[in-house]
């Protein structure tokens, strides 16, 4: 009876955890659904970022806790300065040639470096996993399937909501990403 109710206070630990994590998946993608998306897209976006979620923390797992602190402070000074990166083009894309899409479209290597960018809190979270006694399938299929679904949510939201805001849709998103990425170097 006891092993049971660890397992249920384990799997809503991780839940919480998983929601968590996917957090930056939602809101980051408000900013991207705001310059517009075909809902096909959004499904492909949206399972991409879950794959990175299973990925990164299997990664975080393999490489080991003896460089999660190092590790951890370079992986969210990177994914924040990608997000800033991204965030300035999509302005600067917003200002300067206002019918021209941003570089952040949903193929590619735009794709790429945003599924990584949300993904990389969950890297460092599979670094501490390495450390403690988890069900680590269990924590990456969770990470997997929340990532995924909170990342559709966002760029349904952003879609309809940039729907409302026109031509400043694409602004509104970098500024958005921008301040994201500020917030993860400070």
């Amino acid at each position: 009876m006891d092993q049971v109710m660890f397992q249920w206070g384990q799997f809503l630990t991780l839940l919480m955890i998983a929601f968590a994590l996917s957090m930056d998946a939602f809101s980051l993608g408000i900013g991207v659904g705001m310059v517009g998306i075909r809902l096909r897209e959004i499904l492909k976006v949206s399972i991409t970022i879950g794959l990175f979620h299973i990925g990164m923390p299997i990664v975080g797992l393999a490489v080991g806790a003896y460089l999660s602190d190092l590790v951890g402070d370079i992986a969210v000074f990177i994914g924040g300065g990608v997000l800033m990166a991204i965030g300035l083009h999509m302005l600067w894309n917003g200002f300067a040639n206002g019918d021209q899409k941003s570089v952040l479209r949903t193929k590619g290597l735009g794709l790429i470096l945003f599924a990584f960018s949300v993904s990389l809190d969950a890297l460092t979270v599979g670094f501490s996993f390495g450390l403690i006694e988890v069900n680590r399938l269990l924590a990456v299929t969770l990470f997997g399937i929340m990532g995924g679904a909170m990342s559709y949510c966002g760029l349904l939201l952003g879609r309809s909501v940039g729907g409302w805001l026109g031509d400043y849709s694409e602004l509104v998103g970098g500024l958005i990403l921008f301040c994201f990425g500020l917030k993860f170097m400070l």
